[in-house]
């Protein structure tokens, strides 16, 4: 009979848990970057040490969330059945074979009524800092897109409300150089609604529009996927720099359209960032308002083009001719079309005069109105969306434009597929853009440490006339 192998499933065996990990692991490289320290004093306030059973460690809190995010673990109570049987994972924590790990309703009570709600901003703040001051940030361009994300309500559950229309954060500047062209063009200023306060705190156009809301997750929003799919989502407004790196993050209900949600976080990224040169966006964020906002802060707006609606055998806006001393536009067959009002939501309306249009050869072609009419439309801050066509055509442009696959929508493509980010299980705005901000702040820690660690490679004749000289990152903590 052979002598099959024993089970040795009960046998005692020490064992260093250190010589267990592999040294390229990627936890060990966080530990290498990572300090603590600065947690240990931001939440010391929120601990009592003189009374009560001692308290889980918080760093070890944190670090079971950080788990969770950098290797894409759906739920909490996930993460800690991993880490139970992960070696990497408790090593990570300072944890042994045999110590417990502290339990997922734990680091879920500390990260809701313990911990202070700004502390995942702190951690994604502190983690691109480090990121900074090493040198890794490339901030002068940066680029600006939004990601939705399932949220964890029915589609099939909500109700219907009449909802006030929020103001947009423009509207106040807009009425004053709406009035100022009014009045210089003869014309009564235009009624003005009265601001009322909505339910949310911010101020309304007085204007009433119904909304689907969900009875689950009230904060999320109906978002159309596809032609005909509809679910209740998030979105994540995201800015990244050319090295993948995200720069800020700013959640909104899912139907919330991107430029409305633009501003705060344009804001905030340049906020922080003042050197950014370059500010690249997709087609949705194409508005008058964002191109003049861009433009006077001395920024280059790198915006696509946008197809022009109407018939193709139709005369194209830009087949008309502007002149700006007699602010008035001249058709292709030589007729002036005059300035004549300007409208309370900033648009220009130029008319062409009847006589001379009614015997036109062109008439249909220019798609004149029954009178014989042509009316144009502009809005007040046309001449910023035309800067933003002449940029278009540069090299400049070409360049940078090309770079949006390989940043922002490569983020997206990362924190969706490697962090979990295709759906949440929070609900509410709070709490899911708290959970967003610490998947992209795993996201830039994992990028932060690979980069952190890897070794450069010099050409062979570097190391000929320099053998005694070994280069090894610049790391500032």
């Amino acid at each position: 009979m052979e002598n099959w192998k024993r089970d040795s499933r009960k046998a005692p065996v020490i064992v260093d848990i250190d010589a267990l990990v592999p040294k390229d692991h990627l936890l060990r490289k966080i530990e290498k970057v990572m300090d603590y320290e600065w947690l240990y004093e931001r939440l010391d306030p929120y601990y009592c040490h003189n009374n009560g059973r001692p308290g889980t460690d918080p760093v070890v809190l944190i670090k079971m969330v950080l788990i969770q995010h950098l290797f894409g673990i759906p739920s909490l109570r996930q993460t800690y059945r991993e880490i139970q049987v992960n070696v990497a994972y408790r090593w990570f924590l300072g944890y042994s074979l045999l110590d417990e790990i502290p339990h997922f309703a734990t680091v879920s009570y500390a990260f809701c009524k313990r911990f202070p709600p700004e502390l995942s901003e702190e951690i994604f703040a502190h983690i691109l800092n480090k990121a900074l001051n090493n040198r890794m940030v490339d901030p002068s361009e940066i680029f600006i897109d939004g990601t939705h994300i399932k949220a964890s309500a029915n589609k099939k559950k909500y109700q219907k409300e009449q909802v006030a229309k929020t103001a947009k954060i423009y509207q106040e500047q807009l009425i004053k150089e709406v009035a100022a062209e009014r009045e210089a063009l003869g014309k009564k200023a235009s009624k003005k609604d009265d601001d009322d306060e909505t339910p949310g705190g911010g101020s309304s156009t007085g204007e009433m529009t119904e909304k689907k809301v969900s009875t689950t997750d009230p904060d999320s929003g109906l978002f159309v996927k596809g032609e005909h799919e509809k679910q209740f989502a998030y979105e994540a407004h995201t800015a990244c720099d050319r090295k993948g790196f995200v720069l800020g993050v700013y959640v909104t209900a899912g139907n919330v359209h991107d430029s409305v949600a633009w501003d705060p976080l344009y804001d905030d990224v340049t906020e922080r960032f003042p050197e950014v040169e370059y500010v690249t966006m997709d087609s949705a964020y194409k508005t008058p308002w964002i191109a003049k906002k861009i433009l006077d802060d001395n920024r280059i707006p790198i915006l696509p083009y946008t197809r022009k609606a109407g018939k193709k055998d139709r005369y194209r806006p830009w087949d008309y001719n502007y002149d700006p001393a007699t602010d008035s536009f001249t058709c292709p067959q030589g007729k002036t079309l005059r300035h004549t009002t300007t409208s309370k939501d900033g648009k220009r309306t130029y008319r062409s005069t009847p006589k001379e249009c009614r015997g036109c050869p062109c008439r249909e072609k220019c798609g004149a109105n029954a009178k014989g009419q042509k009316v144009l439309q502009t809005h007040i801050w046309q001449e910023y969306l035309d800067l933003v066509e002449q940029i278009r055509k540069t090299d400049v442009w070409k360049d940078i434009y090309a770079k949006r696959k390989e940043t922002i929508e490569r983020a997206f493509a990362d924190v969706k597929e490697k962090h979990g980010m295709r759906y949440t299980h929070h609900r509410g705005l709070a709490r899911v853009t708290s959970w967003v901000r610490l998947k992209f702040a795993a996201m830039n820690l994992k990028k932060l440490a690979n980069w952190s660690c890897k070794t450069p490679v010099f050409p062979q004749f570097f190391s000929y006339f320099f053998p005694g000289y070994a280069r090894t990152p610049i790391l500032i903590f």
